[in-house]
């Protein structure tokens, strides 16, 4: 990924990545993505992107392996968070879903994972202290709540699902208030290209209707520029 498609890939949102997507293959049916309504810290805020850092957690019943296998593996997670490719993204996959009671990602957690230089994070767990997170760091969640139940470090580096997306560690994340999406690896060389070419094929359609005047007639030869656009 180069230094303007992260610049470009930060200034779009979700669903303009995954039509882009689908320009690059020059196909529709793209489904790397995340299905129902998710939560977003700052919604106002632009999007997450970076190279998954997965893992998870569990917090519903307290944990059965011993104490200093816990700790070890809690300081294995965020030793794990702290390096790899940057930019980052944290993916985390609540194991008690549906039923996540523990919020992992509050103030605390924002702020470390933000200081180890990474993004943002995505779960399909929970979390809380709004208002108190960093901007600079959203959160993508799957619910809000008060309580860090018994979580803890389940598995680091393993691939998860979070809403009925599967990630391995390492793929490219692009999320926000829409949810998320997971950049396929072969498109990434085209995908500059693709999201300038659909927010001009886009304009075909959107100045004329949001100009004085606009009626069928005026619909009907735009559309036709707009098929002509996408052959």
């Amino acid at each position: 990924m180069t230094p303007t498609l992260l610049n470009l890939l930060k200034q779009v949102d979700t669903p303009t990545v995954c039509n882009a997507i689908e320009v690059a293959q020059g196909k529709r049916g793209f489904n790397a993505f995340t299905r129902g309504t998710m939560l977003c810290s700052d919604p106002d805020g632009g999007a997450m992107v970076g190279y998954a850092r997965t893992a998870k957690i569990a917090a519903l019943n307290p944990p059965t392996e011993a104490p200093d296998v816990i700790k070890a593996r809690r300081m294995e997670y965020y030793r794990h968070m702290a390096s790899g490719p940057r930019p980052a993204v944290t993916v985390v996959e609540d194991m008690d879903f549906p039923d996540c009671i523990g919020a992992y990602w509050g103030e605390i957690n924002t702020t470390v994972h933000m200081g180890f230089g990474v993004s943002g994070a995505l779960t399909n767990g929970v979390m809380r202290d709004l208002g108190d997170l960093p901007k600079e760091f959203p959160v993508v969640a799957g619910s809000i709540g008060p309580s860090h139940g018994f979580v803890h470090v389940r598995e680091v580096g393993t691939p998860v699902s979070v809403f009925g997306m599967t990630v391995k560690d390492g793929d490219l994340i692009h999320a926000d208030r829409h949810g998320a999406l997971v950049i396929p690896t072969d498109v990434i060389p085209n995908l500059e290209t693709a999201i300038r070419k659909l927010l001009d094929t886009e304009k075909l359609i959107l100045e004329p209707a949001r100009s004085d005047g606009f009626d069928f007639e005026s619909f009907e030869k735009a559309w036709a520029a707009f098929e002509a656009s996408r052959t």
